[in-house]
């Protein structure tokens, strides 16, 4: 079946469908991540938006009922040069273009992923849209340029729990997949590996958050409790937490007020670490300002010098959005740079338990260089602890 992704700037690429039938409009992106499409699918992060990957063959190694970031997918649509549609992976459960169908993505194979890619490096990420039902570029093109696009859209309203729950499992393993923590206390059971029982106590802010986080979270010895992204802070300090963690999400920061002005009443009050949009909720919240990248940081290949200790690290990022380095007050260093394009990747506060980085250290897919912020963050609770 035909289909068509057209830009609104009015460039357009004719290819294949695969994935669900219909239209799917959004902010056209490209990923750089060469493995990890179905986390990559399931990353709230990418609500609203269409995404192309640059690797060109995708759907070789199929889906799985493990590799999942979230409870579904949320992205839109997916752009692919050369789709695989059977393959060829010992863990595989389904073909990717079944899961799609089933979840109800629209996407597009065959197109010069290249061009694409070149032309959002150039002109900008932009809205978008791919139709397996409509053939009129004309009329494509118009329907991308009516998007709202992402600025001043509250997205995490669309991807965040509608209820807090407890979270009590591990990172993956070979012998028996996830690990699980039974009765809030790590054993074997049912063939499946222990992991560390939990010291800490941390609420997590689920502004769009991935599992492979909570993951890390746990396998630190922290108990996790994830709530909602409307929670007032009155009830988070409620649960007496030893730190709060507030995650990764799509969209624009500035958005979510309400996000910052729970966490404007956390701050000096308990321990706090960031993520992605958290990082950027974070920055607003002590004072500070953002603004929109033209093309944004997405892909598993992206190096970052860390301040505090001058090493570079090779880092896994999917945001649109950054914090303006001069918007930040004295009380606020910043201790991570972009070492692409020097745009903030880390901020500390200076005197209180507080700090926030840009990309994600949990991986899922991508390099595991900044895992180290786990232990940093209990360190954190234990140091200020009491």
């Amino acid at each position: 079946m035909k289909a068509i992704l057209a830009l609104a700037d009015g460039k357009c690429f004719e290819g294949a469908a695969f994935g669900a039938v219909g239209e799917a409009v959004g902010e056209v992106v490209f990923n750089t991540s060469m493995t990890g499409y179905q986390e990559i699918l399931t990353d709230p992060s990418y609500e609203g938006q269409l995404v192309a990957m640059t690797y060109p063959q995708i759907g070789n190694v199929g889906v799985n009922l493990e590799d999942v970031e979230s409870r579904k997918p949320f992205m839109r649509g997916f752009i692919v040069k050369d789709y695989t549609a059977q393959p060829s992976n010992w863990r595989a459960t389904q073909p990717l273009h079944e899961y799609m169908k089933a979840n109800g993505i629209v996407g597009i194979q065959g197109i010069d992923t290249r061009s694409l890619v070149r032309h959002l490096r150039d002109h900008g990420a932009q809205e978008g849209i791919i139709s397996t039902i409509n053939s009129n570029p004309a009329e494509l093109v118009a329907k991308a340029k009516a998007s709202p696009g992402l600025v001043g859209q509250d997205l995490v309203k669309n991807v965040t729990c509608a209820e807090a729950y407890d979270w009590n499992e591990g990172m993956w393993e070979l012998s028996g997949g996830y690990k699980k923590r039974h009765g809030g206390k790590a054993g074997k059971r049912r063939g499946r590996a222990s992991f560390t029982s939990p010291s800490f106590f941390v609420v997590a802010y689920d502004f769009g958050i991935k599992y492979n986080i909570l993951r890390n979270l746990a396998e630190s010895g922290c108990r996790v409790q994830v709530v909602p992204a409307w929670m007032p802070a009155e009830e988070v300090l409620a649960l007496k937490p030893d730190g709060i963690f507030l995650s990764n999400g799509p969209g624009d920061p500035d958005a979510v007020p309400y996000a910052k002005e729970s966490v404007q009443k956390l701050i000096g009050k308990k321990p706090i670490f960031g993520i992605c949009l958290g990082h950027q909720i974070m920055g607003l919240a002590l004072g500070g300002k953002t603004f929109k990248l033209k093309f944004g940081h997405h892909g598993g290949n992206q190096p970052v010098m860390d301040l505090t200790t001058r090493k570079v690290e090779i880092t896994a990022q999917n945001h649109g959005f950054a914090v303006a380095a001069d918007s930040l007050g004295g009380a606020v260093e910043v201790t991570h740079l972009n070492l692409n394009d020097n745009t903030v990747e880390g901020l500390a506060h200076r005197e209180l338990p507080i700090f926030s980085v840009q990309y994600h250290p949990e991986s899922s897919p991508g390099p595991h260089d900044a895992n180290y912020l786990f232990k940093r963050f209990t360190d954190m609770m234990a140091k200020h602890r009491g």
